[in-house]
């Protein structure tokens, strides 16, 4: 298949995906009973150098044991390079160390599957054929889409079937080898770190018997049990740390291609502004200044109207871009506040039902109509991400092949898109994936690679860095959407909740995302927008929870916990709000909801158990809530200093399955806190006449090393699938401090971010 047939076919397949996963339709029913695509070899051998023996399209083995393991998830601080690594380790059966990362080719077999399924709009009670025909048609659409891509805290929930099976065919293979070598059985044969053991005594290292190995055929693979478990399920310490503390890392901002040159951008100051007219001379005089060029022509769908400055220094770059004269048309946002956007919320909500995502019951009925009514309305700003690492891309366009040095979740659409600017085949655009010095969904986004290409195919061959500044990358981010939910609930004679009444609006990533990346049209409901409101666990017979999308002229993308990250405060502050007004203890009520859902009971009250009780002039609050397949209860410890909201402890119960790795697990609960307590506290960005009016961390703050909790976690023991971990334990935390707040003050805080004036 060629590469423009290639790309061509997943957007056909896209577009029915969107399809499938709004409506449930079928894709192509010819093509949907064909047995779904295997993700063990690839179109193409593994590529591998210096005598080494490709035994799978994941790993090959080298003559010293080393093993090379084809790594195509991109580690952002997550961990992945670690607990991936473990997964092939424990069923290949070889000491960690042992295994080192190389990065995974543009082949189907390592897209990412439960990513795709998980945007599935089924609520996680249901059990139904409908959904189970659902799961299965989109993972077969994922398979044949390929798509290469780290989010939706997926990495070890898709890689634990796959990259296991790579490991144990491996291990089946050079078992047979040594049965084939020694005329024995595989009743005789045991394996232990790299090597083959015979009951007699003889043994043979893999890397001996890998040649032969490779030409056999392993069978049906046979996966290890969690009672053989040897490596998964231990706190193993991760494989990146001592290159980062050594300062040996290479993030993306840290490329070098020689004769690599630097390019920075001058962006609008307004959302929708045109560049009409620039002054290229007078960057042009000033010192290491080679190029000054106009990029709205060729970026696509990606474009933003801007002009780029390239120089021998990026400092020189960025010094002539942000002094270049520049003329600019305004655009219709030239107008745009948040005032502007909350109150077409409001109207919206007033005008709209919306798309109704779960329903039981009658909300209206006349045996719910009379009981006592309570009613709130709740908001969330938009955000920016504020990864460490400013926006970046390296390209080099020469001799009609690109090269692409890039820190980038999404290197499968990078690829792409780069050969869309520059006008290749996509199978003539290579690209190393970096480090990533924070991801959090902004670097599922190629505008900077779609830049980067640009500039440099005007630059005769010559690699060039592009990167944005701090200020660029808060003014012109893909924000977190801002967001706004009425509830309306009723209580019974005993304070229970008999119907729980939910609309909320807010702009579809979704849609944006398919528009922006793969030039599809956004339609139907967007799972995104309404996760964590329709899929509440709580044991409440009449529910009706829907979601009306609002047109957006902001760019918004996808942020870490998504939809969730506002939902969760939405819904668990008002379950808050409800246990007060039933004059109730807020665990007790919502111990009573939870009845049949004993995994939920088990982390909130592990949860409760662990903070014990609040130190004098301190309040915990509490908060449940399950995304990306895990469940998380945090009680958050607050006082109030000065008129500020202090956060001194939090404890963190989680229940994602079977823990690969608990020190990750660990680490990413204390990410995940201090992640979402930064956007409780401080985290909002505001537009007035079109512009943003934040620009860096003295406006946009993020939580400082003095401000940070202790944060102690606690892993329900579970034999289960692994779930997400990266994203699940920012939802609780806003409305756990929110809830404490009101325990100290007698005032519910409705509003992100969380302020007592």
């Amino acid at each position: 298949m060629t590469a423009n047939t290639s790309t061509a076919r997943r957007r056909f397949l896209l577009k029915g995906l969107g399809l499938g996963v709004a409506g449930v339709g079928a894709l192509v029913l010819g093509w949907g009973v064909l047995p779904p695509r295997q993700r063990l070899h690839g179109s193409s051998p593994l590529p591998v150098k210096g005598g080494a023996v490709a035994l799978n399209g994941w790993l090959a083995l080298q003559a010293d044991g080393t093993v090379l393991l084809a790594m195509p998830r991109s580690e952002m601080g997550q961990g992945v390079y670690t607990a991936l690594a473990m997964l092939v380790a424990e069923e290949l059966d070889v000491p960690l160390a042992s295994i080192t990362l190389v990065q995974a080719p543009m082949d189907k077999i390592f897209g990412n599957v439960a990513m795709l399924v998980d945007g599935l709009p089924f609520h996680p009670d249901d059990n139904g054929r409908l959904k189970q025909l659902a799961q299965w048609t989109v993972a077969k659409a994922a398979r044949e889409l390929g798509v290469i891509v780290t989010g939706g805290s997926s990495s070890v929930k898709d890689g634990w079937q796959p990259m296991r099976e790579a490991g144990a065919c491996a291990r089946a293979m050079l078992v047979a080898a040594a049965c084939a070598q020694w005329s024995a059985t595989v009743a005789q044969c045991r394996t232990q770190d790299g090597e083959v053991f015979h009951a007699d005594g003889r043994r043979a290292s893999y890397a001996s018997l890998a040649s032969r190995a490779a030409v056999l055929d392993p069978g049906q693979p046979v996966l290890k049990s969690p009672a053989q478990f040897r490596l998964i399920g231990k706190a193993v310490a991760r494989r990146d740390t001592p290159s980062k503390v050594n300062g040996r890392a290479v993030f993306g901002i840290d490329a070098r291609p020689p004769g690599m040159l630097y390019a920075a951008l001058h962006l609008p100051r307004r959302l929708g502004d045109t560049l009409s007219s620039f002054d290229a001379p007078v960057a042009l005089a000033m010192p290491g200044v080679k190029k000054v060029l106009d990029l709205t022509p060729a970026l696509g769908q990606h474009r933003i109207s801007c002009a780029a400055v390239v120089a021998d220094t990026w400092w020189r770059a960025k010094q002539a871009a942000a002094t270049l004269p520049t003329q600019w048309r305004a655009g219709a946002q030239s107008h745009l506040s948040s005032a502007e956007v909350f109150a077409d919320f409001a109207r919206l909500l007033d005008a709209e039902a919306g798309h109704v995502y779960h329903a039981s019951g009658e909300v209206d009925g006349k045996h719910v109509q009379a009981l006592r009514q309570v009613t709130a309305e709740y908001r969330a700003p938009f955000l920016a991400h504020a990864a460490m690492e400013p926006v970046n891309c390296t390209a080099q366009v020469k001799d009609g092949k690109v090269h692409l040095w890039a820190s980038t979740q999404a290197p499968g659409i990078a690829v792409d898109v780069a050969a869309k600017v520059a006008g290749v085949a996509s199978g003539d655009v290579t690209i190393e994936v970096l480090l990533l010095g924070g991801g959090f969904g902004r670097r599922l986004e190629v505008d900077m690679v779609a830049q980067a290409v640009a500039i440099a195919l005007q630059c005769e061959g010559a690699p060039v860095q592009l990167i944005w500044t701090r200020e660029q990358d808060t003014k012109h981010d893909m924000y977190r959407p801002a967001a706004l939910a009425r509830f309306v609930a009723r209580l019974d004679a005993q304070g229970r909740i008999a119907s729980w009444d939910n609309q909320s609006v807010s702009a579809s990533i979704t849609h944006q995302y398919l528009q922006r990346n793969f030039g599809l049209p956004g339609m139907g409901p967007d799972k995104t927008t309404a996760e964590g409101e329709f899929d509440l666990p709580y044991e409440i017979a009449n529910q009706r929870i829907a979601h009306v999308i609002a047109d957006s002229s902001v760019p918004v993308g996808y942020w870490r916990s998504v939809g969730h990250s506002h939902n969760a405060f939405f819904k668990e502050s008002f379950v808050d709000e409800l246990a007060h007004a039933a004059g109730q203890d807020e665990v007790a009520y919502r111990r009573a909801m939870l009845q049949h859902h004993r995994r939920h009971l088990a982390v909130l009250d592990a949860a409760v158990a662990r903070a014990g009780s609040a130190p004098a002039s301190h309040a915990h609050g509490v908060a449940l809530h399950q995304s990306f397949g895990s469940i998380v209860a945090q009680v958050a410890q607050v006082s109030l200093e000065n008129g500020e909201i202090r956060v001194h402890r939090v404890v963190c119960a989680i229940d994602c399955g079977l823990a690969v790795n608990p020190n990750i697990i660990a680490q990413q609960m204390e990410s995940s806190v201090l992640f979402g307590l930064s956007a409780a506290l401080g985290g909002e960005i505001t537009f007035k006449d079109g512009k943003v009016e934040q620009g860096n961390f003295h406006d946009y703050p993020v939580l400082r090393m003095g401000q940070a909790p202790e944060v102690e976690t606690i892993i329900i023991a579970s034999a289960a699938h692994p779930q997400g971990v990266g994203e699940p334990g920012t939802p609780p935390i806003a409305p756990a401090v929110a809830n404490a707040v009101f325990k100290l003050t007698g005032k519910r805080l409705r509003s992100l971010p969380l302020r007592l004036g």
